[in-house]
């Protein structure tokens, strides 16, 4: 299933699926954080918050973010080009939920990779 589909061509009813399927990447959630830390962020500045994400898969995680009503683009018409990523108001009211999340994470992480160990010397 290409990135930029609409639905979850199996569920295509299920909220939950399909949401989950545009945000439950590897970089989706690290980007709508970053975003949320840094409002008004240009590409590179993005680009150097999450070092290990390629040009490439930022250039299309944003896009698909965008297309979802997540994050904003705007293009300033200067030379050279600038751009600038921001949140929607759709993104910032999924930023709880985020944050949560993050503090669980942090809450359970420890926790979570010694059991990880544990099931591995069984």
């Amino acid at each position: 299933m290409a990135k930029l589909e609409i639905l979850d061509e199996n569920f295509p009813t299920c909220p939950i699926r399909n949401v989950l399927s545009r945000i439950g990447d590897k970089w989706s959630i690290l980007i709508l954080y970053t975003l949320n830390q840094k409002p008004a962020t240009r590409f590179k500045e993005l680009h150097r918050s999450i070092p290990d994400i390629s040009q490439k898969m930022l250039t299309s995680t944003l896009k698909t973010l965008e297309a979802d009503g997540l994050i904003l683009r705007k293009a300033f018409p200067v030379v050279p080009p600038r751009v600038e990523y921001s949140l929607s108001h759709r993104g910032e009211t999924l930023m709880p939920i985020i944050q949560e999340l993050i503090d669980w994470a942090l809450q359970n992480m420890k926790k979570i990779v010694n059991e990880r160990k544990k099931s591995q010397v069984a």
